[in-house]
């Protein structure tokens, strides 16, 4: 339900703009002073501004697509799963991304650096101002909440630290404790990891169980340990990480459970599956600043239901890589880019008008519950007509993403009238499946039984999806298998990497994998011969030690008269 996510996305105009990163050097006319929110009032406000970047967005609606908590263009486009899609000449400088070419006066990587420290600036007003309430003569919260409100505070500082480190790793590290002068001048020379760990180590210390103040948006204490262990793998160090995995699963209804589809249905969203998620919502005016603003541009085009933008198309790679063998276990040795899935792709005349879906074909039917294809049913859009849905189809595939979209049904309540690309649709950031194969990663090589258990439960939860329905027949043959064994450490490995790839595909995660599993250079440079024999623009890409990351934005090194050292 989205009554208790307003209270959590209420935009309180007199608190964003009373926050903003300049707040402590300014009088604003207008607008409230510190000393206006020194109460527990002003506290609560602030930090429900400091939740309200988590979808990325500052004011307005377009331009926030680098800081889209899916992290679609950078954890997927710069990947082996999406194309930037819509035409070549739209939006240029997301090219820079997808072709391993970025400069540092790529735009997109200015909006995630603005986004997220605005957001940090937002937090460090709230822990700034709760100390001065709790030290002064006024109203002040009970120690119990205070504690509280700086774990919430400081688990959505480590969020936002960790969303800059993957991208730039570089960063200065700002707190409560400085000043806008003293801030100006931190260099970017320090590794923030181990305050990032600080962060969500007292937020696992201070938040419980259960949700503070009931409201099913803020971030308790399973969120801040499974971040935590994320954190912890992203530096190798599986023996920290597993621990807190294991409470978190222990935590949750077995996966088996719970419905996949679950999680890209707006009306069963912070379910038990859901961690630590950006809650977003359709305004009470029908406006959608606290929408889902991020993935607009992965609205489709032409006659599709929602026809603006056409933008984020999943590659023929990952379509093929949903292929089986007759044991239902996918292809680890990338045979599935043998006589591949094209769709309609390259067909002309009468085969193209007359295209009928191949039913022969042996695939875990999460592919259709990722990807849209022609013929086949998108969820109750009717069936995905192909070219009609896609903008340059010779430019970016014939395939379209599904789990950012919405139901037609729901467009009336969850959708931006005019701009239906805009939804209400939460973003879950970790989730209970990510959590099982982040821990099966755990235990590798230690464990390989238990590895290959929590990688089966999510294979059998996949199991249980209802294949697809074309002329009163299954749109393909749908299998999922289990593995039997894991016969070595790199063998489990590579299954476990392979299944991440399947369960969590165009969920943002695809690219900050293979550059902490230190393969990205193999996988993308292969994936582009492939690729590139379907799609030209994708033919001989080169992945150097240096795209493993993304260049300070230039602007920010202007501005730091020197602080601020460029990646090199």
């Amino acid at each position: 339900m989205k009554t208790t996510k307003h209270l959590i996305y209420i935009t309180l105009a007199f608190v964003l703009s009373a926050c903003s990163g300049d707040f402590l050097d300014r009088v604003p006319q207008g607008e409230l002073v510190t000393s206006q929110l020194q109460t527990p009032a002003g506290v609560e406000g602030l930090l429900i501004s400091a939740y309200g970047l988590m979808n990325g967005n500052i004011s307005g609606t377009w331009g926030n697509y680098a800081s889209a908590p899916s992290q679609w263009l950078i954890g997927e486009v710069a990947a082996d799963n999406a194309h930037k899609g819509s035409n070549n000449g739209d939006q240029p400088n997301m090219n820079q991304i997808e072709l391993y070419q970025v400069t540092s006066t790529n735009d997109n990587l200015e909006v995630m650096w603005n986004r997220y420290y605005e957001g940090i600036a937002r937090c460090n007003n709230v822990l700034r101002m709760v100390a001065l309430v709790q030290a002064g003569s006024g109203d002040k919260l009970t120690d119990a909440r205070a504690l509280e409100v700086q774990a919430e505070a400081r688990m959505l500082r480590a969020h936002y630290y960790f969303f800059l480190r993957r991208v730039f790793v570089n960063i200065p590290y700002v707190d409560e404790s400085m000043t806008t002068a003293q801030a100006a001048m931190v260099k970017n020379d320090t590794d923030v990891f181990p305050k990032i760990e600080d962060d969500l180590k007292f937020a696992i210390a201070n938040l419980g169980p259960t949700k503070p103040k009931g409201e099913v948006g803020r971030v308790d204490q399973l969120a801040a340990q499974a971040y935590l262990g994320k954190v912890y793998l992203y530096q190798n160090k599986p023996a920290e990480a597993l621990p807190l995995f294991t409470t978190v699963i222990n935590a949750k209804p077995v996966i088996t459970t719970l419905p996949f589809t679950d999680n890209f249905d707006v009306t069963k969203e912070n379910g038990p599956e859901s961690i630590f998620a950006a809650q977003n919502a359709i305004n009470p005016d029908g406006s959608g600043d606290n929408a889902n603003v991020g993935d607009m541009l992965g609205g489709f085009y032409g006659n599709a239901p929602v026809n603006c933008c056409g933008f984020f198309q999943p590659t023929f790679d990952l379509v093929n890589a949903f292929k089986v063998d007759a044991n239902g276990l996918p292809f680890l040795d990338n045979s599935y880019r043998t006589n591949p899935i094209k769709s309609d792709f390259g067909l002309s005349g009468d085969a193209k008008t007359n295209y009928k879906v191949d039913k022969t074909i042996t695939v875990d039917p999460r592919m259709d519950y990722t990807v849209g294809r022609r013929g086949v049913p998108y969820r109750d859009w009717g069936l995905m007509e192909g070219d009609a849905w896609i903008r340059d189809p010779a430019y970016a595939g014939p395939f379209v993403g599904l789990k950012h979209m919405i139901e037609q049904g729901q467009f009336a309540g969850q959708a931006v009238k005019g701009a239906l690309q805009i939804t209400g649709l939460n973003i879950n950031i970790i989730r209970l499946a990510d959590v099982y194969l982040m821990a099966a990663e755990c235990n590798v090589p230690g464990n390989l039984p238990e590895a290959m258990r929590l990688v089966n439960l999510v294979r059998a939860r996949a199991a249980l999806l209802p294949g697809k329905q074309v002329d009163g027949g299954l749109a393909a043959i749908y299998k999922v298998g289990q593995y039997t064994t894991f016969p070595t450490a790199d063998y489990a490995r590579n299954a476990i990497q392979f299944e991440r790839r399947l369960e969590l595909a165009l969920e943002g995660h695809r690219f900050y994998d293979l550059v902490r599993w230190g393969v990205a250079k193999t996988v993308l440079e292969s994936y582009s011969t492939f690729e590139g024999n379907l799609l030209s623009s994708y033919k001989g890409l080169v992945f150097d030690a240096k795209d493993a990351y993304f260049p300070i934005p230039q602007q920010q090194i202007d501005r730091s008269q020197g602080a601020l050292s460029q990646n090199n």
